[in-house]
C-alpha cells in the first residue's frame, strides 16, 4: 500500500515534457523519402538508430507523421505483418534524435513477444532489459539503470515487459523513477483494455503509442473506450489487409472454404445454445444471477468451442491432407476443445497431431502455450528449414508471432471474434524469401436446421461472420471460386446483400 501511495503521489506531480509538436512534426515530415537522415550519431550500444537494412515504407512514414501530429498519442491500426514493431521503433528513434528521449517501455501480452521484440530492438542498436518472469533476473538491473538515467550517466534505456508483470508490485514500484521523456508502447494493445491491466498503465507517461491490427475489444465497449482514452484514438490512415497486399507488405493468397456438417448430437447442442443466446440478446435469460452481457459472452464462447471442435473436421482434414503430403511449411490452427475420434475423447490439437503424424506420416509437432520458449524457437527453426512439415497450434500463434515461412494454413477453429479472424488469416501472409503466394483452407461449420425464432438469431449472428468471410474471399487471387463456395451459406440464410 505504501508503494502504491508513493506512485500516486509522484505521478500527480509529473506531466508530459514540453514539446513544440507543430515544429517537431514539420521536421519529421521533411525526412519522408530520404534514404538517410542528415543527423548522424556515433554508434554506441543502447542508442536507437534505424539500421541501413531497413527502408521505411510510405505507409509507415505516414503513420509516424500522424502520431507526431497527434501530439505524441495515438493507436496505429495496421494489418498483421505490416511492420508495426518497426514503425514503433522508428518513432522512438526520431524522438531520441529530436527531444533526447530517455526511455522506451514496451508492454507485450505474451512472453514469446518479449523475445521477438528483443530481436527487433537489437536491429535498432538497442540492448533491452527483459522484465518478465523471475523478478530476480531483472529488478535490480532495472533499478540501477533507471538511477543511471536520472543521474545522467546513461543516455538511453529500453525495457520490455509483459502485461502480467506490469501489474505486479515489483514493476509498479519502479514506475515512479521513469523520467518524463519516456515512450510507452502497447503491443497487441487490445489486451490492455482489461480493467486490471488498464488501471496499472502509468498515467504520468505522456508519450503513448498503441499497436494492433484489431484495437477494438470484442463485446467490450467499455474496455475499448478505456484503451483509446489512454493511448489515443485510431490514427488515420488505417492500413488494411487489402492495403498491405497491394503495397507488397503481405503476399497474395488463395482461399478455399471447406464446409463441414455437425453431427446429430452437436446439432442439438448448437440449437440449444443459439436459442439461449437469443434470450440473452433480448434480456430474457432465465439466469438472473448473472448480467446478460456475462451470460452472452459465456454462451458465445461455448458455441465457438463446439464449432471449433466439430468432429467432422477431422474427417475433412484427413481427406484434404492425404493429397497434400508433399507440401511443407503448413500451419494447423486448432480449437481448445475436445473431440470424439474413434470412440476416444481427446483435445483437438492431439487428435489432429495423431492424424497427421501417425496416420499420414506428415512431420508435425504441437506449438502451444505449454511449449517452453526454447522448444518453440527450435521448432520455428525446424519448420523454416523444412525438417518439420507442419506446426499444430492453438491460440499462441494468434498474436504477434513472426514465422514468415508459413506458406499454407488449415484453420480448423474459426472464430466470430473479429480479432482472431484477422490475426489468424493474416498470419500466413508475411513475406519470406522464395514465398510467392500463400494458401489457406478454412473449415466452416454449416449451421443445422433450426426453428423459426432460433433461425432469426442465427441469421443475425451469421451476417457479421459472413461479411468477414466474403471480404477475405474477395481479396483472394481465386476470388470467384472462393465467393461461389460461400454462396451456400448466403442462400440458406437469405443473406444475399452480405458483402
Amino acid at each position: 500500500m505504501k508503494t502504491q501511495y508513493l506512485v500516486t503521489k509522484i505521478n500527480s506531480q509529473i506531466t508530459q515534457p514540453e514539446i513544440n509538436w507543430e515544429k517537431l512534426t514539420k521536421e519529421i515530415s521533411k525526412k519522408v523519402g530520404e534514404k538517410k537522415a542528415s543527423y548522424q550519431f556515433k554508434i554506441k550500444p543502447g542508442y536507437p538508430e534505424i539500421p541501413p537494412s531497413i527502408q521505411l515504407r510510405d505507409y509507415q512514414e505516414e503513420a509516424i507523421i500522424s502520431w507526431f501530429k497527434n501530439n505524441g498519442r495515438g493507436t496505429l491500426k495496421m494489418a498483421t505483418g505490416s511492420g508495426k514493431t518497426i514503425t514503433a521503433l522508428a518513432i522512438a528513434t526520431k524522438l531520441y534524435q529530436k527531444i533526447n528521449l530517455k526511455v522506451l517501455l514496451v508492454v507485450c501480452p505474451y512472453c514469446h513477444l518479449v523475445k521477438q521484440w528483443e530481436r527487433e530492438c537489437e536491429k535498432f542498436n538497442l540492448q533491452p532489459i527483459l522484465a518478465f518472469e523471475n523478478v530476480n533476473n531483472w529488478q535490480s538491473l532495472l533499478s540501477n539503470q533507471l538511477y543511471n538515467i536520472l543521474a545522467g550517466t546513461q543516455p538511453f534505456l529500453t525495457v520490455i515487459t509483459t502485461n502480467s508483470t506490469l501489474i505486479t508490485e515489483s514493476f509498479q514500484s519502479q514506475l515512479p523513477y521513469f523520467p518524463q521523456k519516456t515512450l510507452i508502447v502497447g503491443d497487441e494493445a487490445h489486451n490492455l483494455g482489461a480493467p486490471k491491466v488498464e488501471e496499472s498503465l502509468p498515467r504520468f507517461i505522456g508519450l503513448r503509442l498503441a499497436l494492433s491490427a484489431t484495437p477494438e475489444r470484442y463485446l467490450d465497449e467499455a474496455g475499448t473506450d478505456s484503451l483509446f482514452n489512454y493511448f489515443g484514438e485510431v490514427l488515420q490512415p488505417e492500413f488494411t489487409l487489402g492495403d498491405a497486399i497491394k503495397k507488397g507488405a503481405l503476399v497474395h493468397y488463395e482461399y478455399y472454404p471447406i464446409l463441414v456438417q455437425l453431427t446429430e448430437a452437436e446439432a442439438k447442442t448448437y440449437a440449444r445454445l443459439t436459442k439461449r443466446i437469443g434470450w440473452a440478446l433480448h434480456g430474457n435469460s432465465p439466469k438472473k444471477e448473472m448480467g446478460n452481457e456475462d451470460i452472452l459472452t459465456s454462451l458465445l464462447m461455448q458455441r465457438s468451442r463446439l464449432i471449433g471442435a466439430a468432429a467432422n473436421k477431422l474427417i475433412a482434414l484427413h481427406k484434404l491432407m492425404v493429397n497434400r503430403l508433399h507440401t511443407s511449411h503448413t500451419l494447423f490452427y486448432c480449437g481448445d476443445g475436445c473431440v470424439s475420434n474413434g470412440g476416444e475423447i481427446n483435445r483437438q490439437v492431439e487428435a489432429v497431431t495423431r492424424i497427421l503424424g501417425k496416420e499420414l506420416g506428415y512431420r508435425v509437432n504441437t506449438y502451444t502455450a505449454e511449449t517452453p520458449l526454447k522448444e518453440r524457437e527450435e521448432m520455428r527453426q525446424q519448420f523454416e528449414t523444412g525438417q518439420l512439415q507442419g506446426l499444430v497450434a492453438i491460440r499462441c500463434l494468434d498474436e504477434g508471432v513472426d514465422i514468415p515461412a508459413i506458406e499454407n494454413a488449415v484453420i480448423l477453429a474459426s472464430s466470430t471474434n473479429p480479432r482472431q479472424f484477422i490475426q489468424r488469416r493474416g498470419r500466413i501472409l508475411r513475406p519470406h524469401p522464395g514465398k510467392e503466394k500463400a494458401t489457406l483452407f478454412d473449415m466452416l461449420v454449416m449451421p443445422p436446421n433450426l426453428d423459426r425464432d432460433t433461425w432469426e438469431v442465427e441469421r443475425a449472428l451469421l451476417r457479421k461472420e459472413l461479411n468477414r468471410l466474403m471480404e477475405f474471399a474477395n481479396l483472394a487471387d481465386n476470388a470467384d471460386n472462393a465467393c461461389n463456395k460461400l454462396l451456400t451459406l448466403q442462400e440458406k440464410y437469405c443473406l444475399y446483400g452480405t458483402v
